[in-house]
């Protein structure tokens, strides 16, 4: 595994922990600045060390509860690209005070015209930001780093027609960039499980982002759910008698 030595601090705090992505898109029962705010202070308290947030409002109300480093991002528009699509969407996102800028660097056209390259170097040289770049394959990784990008996430694979499309996470992305990268390679996407969550550690992961399974009630309780129609189903009629 390639690894630098002088990471910054707010990077180095996030070494092999837990980091919670607490979000809420507007039609979700959770949605709110205040209540994304309480998630990320209760994932605090149960030892996260990192949180990974989306809008300026949000962001902003995780800031003044919560000192863990805070990813921030911008979902807007329709486009492929979504995640912080534009430079401006990256300013909004630093102004609200997140620590670390996370976009999408896939090779896809971004909405502004802008290349990944650009982005990152006004980001680093306008504001001294860190650079979060999710990406969906290898090389798509291997080119963010090349670009400057201070982390490489693995949130979009599975999300990209071109990436492996499964069930649980992308694995053999984490340990395939942690031999090709010198940045800190971070595990997102599909864990679902604490043993997940360690073999993403063991796969080469600098850390680890959960959201939905800690995040988000109505999945969980889909699972939970599903899982009781099922064992109803495969038991037969007697199954519901009491």
């Amino acid at each position: 595994m390639l690894a630098r030595t002088d990471l910054p601090d707010v990077i180095a705090r996030l070494r092999g922990g837990l980091i919670v992505s607490c979000q809420a898109l507007p039609h979700e029962p959770l949605h709110g600045a205040e209540i994304m705010a309480r998630m990320a202070l209760a994932a605090w308290q149960g030892g996260a060390v990192g949180i990974r947030a989306n809008t300026p409002a949000d962001i902003r109300a995780i800031r003044a509860r919560v000192p863990l480093p805070l990813i921030g991002l911008y979902k807007a528009g329709d486009a492929d690209v979504y995640i912080t699509p534009t430079l401006e969407h990256a300013r909004a996102v630093i102004e609200a005070g997140a620590d670390i800028v996370a976009l999408d660097a896939t090779g896809r056209p971004r909405p502004d015209g802008r290349s990944l390259v650009q982005v990152i170097t006004a980001l680093h040289d306008d504001h001294h930001a860190l650079v979060m770049a999710d990406v969906s394959t290898v090389a798509e990784g291997v080119a963010a780093a090349q670009m400057g990008a201070d982390l490489i996430s693995t949130t979009l694979s599975g999300y990209t027609p071109y990436s492996p499309q499964q069930d649980g996470p992308d694995l053999a992305l984490v340990a395939a960039l942690a031999a090709r990268v010198a940045v800190p390679v971070i595990a997102e996407g599909r864990i679902s499980t604490p043993a997940l969550a360690r073999a993403a550690l063991e796969a080469g992961a600098f850390a680890v982002v959960v959201g939905a399974a800690i995040t988000r009630p109505q999945w969980i309780t889909a699972q939970f759910a599903a899982a009781l129609s099922a064992d109803s189903s495969a038991a037969g009629p007697q199954a519901s008698a009491v």
